[in-house]
């Protein structure tokens, strides 16, 4: 897989093709209630015809420039897209250069009309960085938008292939989205699709959403894109996508996040750091289509790892923030306590919803925190086919907290460690997991109300069960060892909640854990468990 790299703007991965701009402004009395359904019916158009590889506007210099140099450029303010005119957002352009190669074009959508964005080398203030002057016509390498409540930090930013991302109230960039993912995970490179044009419609004065069409584009498929944005203290993004392959498709991703985990309280394989934790998301969340609430906390592997949660008509699903305690991070510089949230809430189109699928969860291996490591995305079961449509509507949500949280109890923390009883001698190798739980009817229930603790295995024997009430998290904490009976390598997989007779009290905590490898086993045998 080709992971992006986490940079100031965004990803490294950027291919847009250029495409003449009689294509996007040909149609210059549609009416914007119209706009999207003329969209579909260009990308429709698209998928019947053989794909156009993007083709490099760049000079070396611009492409050659180092990404110190290429920050030092500076968009001014007041070429912004309706800078002074009160409308409550304002659009502001990436230059071109480094990674970004092609241009993408962009278009203001008013009055019934197209009317095209001309880059224009005055727009950037490039002395900084170095350079006298530009040609004209290369191109924007994409554009972010401001809100009128903080004229100083962007709300979104659309930048390279289809990525995007987007803040809320704490005004932090972190996690990562994509229009489309395909043949993410497989033993071959990914493909990356293509935001080639952006349609930003003109808002009244009064507006607090703004409307943004999209034209995507790959070897495999070619879609269209609505994006209605409402910053807020948590940003809401509703997408409308309609998707045309051109040929098949092993492995689809619909509405596909990217994130960093490179080291935690579950996991610290990678932990030469000074700061205790480092990651852009801690958790995996769902809601299945049965109801059932899960969370799985994320893992920076010794290999890749795809899981695949099988669902239909899933609620809901997202890379979560949830420990948002300063002290944990100690990050002055990067802020990973105020990191957003995603969540990602599928609509219904015509009655009826998603369908049978999988949400799938990627994690590769990574040393540093600069590497996005991390991507989840829905799968569809049916394998898309040239000629389909493929019509999916979600509303994503970006902020501190994820929505439509359960009343039951949640997982606040995971640890791990070497299993047994303190100041007994150890006489095999197992693993101690302590899981803390906080809210729902919890912090009322006693020591001897009977709550306890429901584990199982897919391999293994679970041992030194517990389950006991935490005043300072006004919570409980789950305890058990997981003991491998057998010299295989392979992951095991780990679920559990908490229960009162046959009632859940809690989501469930799903963990996937990968024994050591035989000669790190008998290390721990000869270093930890004989001694007296």
């Amino acid at each position: 897989m080709h992971r992006r790299t986490v940079l100031k703007y965004a990803s490294l991965f950027f291919f847009s093709p250029f495409l003449p701009p009689k294509l996007f402004a040909a149609e210059n009395s549609v009416e914007p209630a119209e706009f999207f359904a003329s969209l579909k019916g260009k990308a429709r158009a698209r998928a019947a015809a053989a794909y156009r590889p993007p083709r490099n506007m760049l000079t070396p210099p611009l492409a050659e420039m180092s990404w110190d140099r290429f920050q030092k450029i500076r968009f001014r303010p007041e070429r912004a897209l309706w800078a002074d005119e009160g409308r409550g957002f304002q659009a502001r352009y990436f230059p071109p250069g480094r990674g970004y190669k092609e241009p993408v074009e962009i278009y203001e959508l008013a009055d019934g009309k197209a009317r095209r964005v001309d880059f224009d080398p005055a727009m950037f203030d490039f002395r900084a960085a170095g350079f006298d002057a530009l040609p004209k016509g290369l191109g924007f390498a994409g554009f972010r938008i401001f809100f009128h409540t903080d004229w100083q930090r962007d709300v979104v930013a659309f930048l390279g292939a289809s990525y995007f991302r987007a803040v809320g109230g704490e005004k932090q960039y972190g996690i990562s989205a994509r229009g489309l993912a395909v043949d993410t995970g497989l033993q071959r490179p990914e493909e990356f699709p293509v935001f080639e044009a952006f349609w930003l419609t003109r808002p009244v004065k009064s507006a607090q959403r703004l409307t943004a069409y999209a034209l995507l584009d790959s070897p495999s498929v070619a879609g269209a894109y609505r994006f209605e944005i409402a910053p807020g203290a948590t940003l809401t993004m509703d997408v409308d996508a309609a998707l045309y392959p051109r040929k098949p498709i092993e492995r689809l991703g619909v509405a596909p996040l990217s994130s960093m985990f490179l080291s935690g309280e579950n996991d610290r394989r990678v932990a030469d750091d000074w700061r205790p934790e480092i990651h852009d998301s801690d958790g995996l969340a769902l809601w299945t289509g049965r109801g059932e609430r899960i969370w799985r906390p994320l893992l920076n592997p010794r290999g890749a790892r795809v899981n695949s949660f099988f669902d239909d008509n899933p609620r809901g699903f997202g890379l979560i923030q949830r420990d948002r305690d300063f002290d944990h991070y100690q990050d002055d510089g990067a802020y990973y306590d105020r990191r957003p949230s995603v969540w990602i809430e599928p609509k219904t189109i015509g009655g009826r919803g998603w369908g049978k699928g999988a949400v799938l969860l990627l994690e590769f291996p990574t040393a540093d925190e600069t590497t996005d490591n991390i991507a989840a995305f829905w799968n569809p079961a049916a394998p898309p086919q040239p000629g389909d449509e493929m019509l999916f509507s979600y509303r994503m949500h970006w902020g501190a907290r994820a929505p439509f949280e359960s009343d039951a109890g949640r997982v606040v923390a995971t640890r791990d460690g070497i299993g047994g009883v303190v100041g007994r001698r150890r006489e095999y190798f197992s693993w101690r997991f302590a899981v803390d739980f906080s809210g729902g009817e919890l912090a009322g229930l006693g020591a001897k109300s009977g709550v306890a603790a429901a584990i199982s295995a897919s391999r293994g024997a679970v041992e030194i069960v517990s389950a006991q009430p935490q005043e300072e998290i006004k919570g409980w904490r789950a305890k058990f060892d997981i003991r491998p009976t057998d010299e295989s390598a392979e992951p095991i997989d780990l679920r559990l909640y908490l229960r009162l007779g046959s009632r859940a009290l809690t989501e469930t905590w799903l963990y996937q854990w990968t024994p050591p490898p035989p000669e790190e086993k008998r290390r721990w045998i000869a270093e930890k468990i004989h001694l007296p």
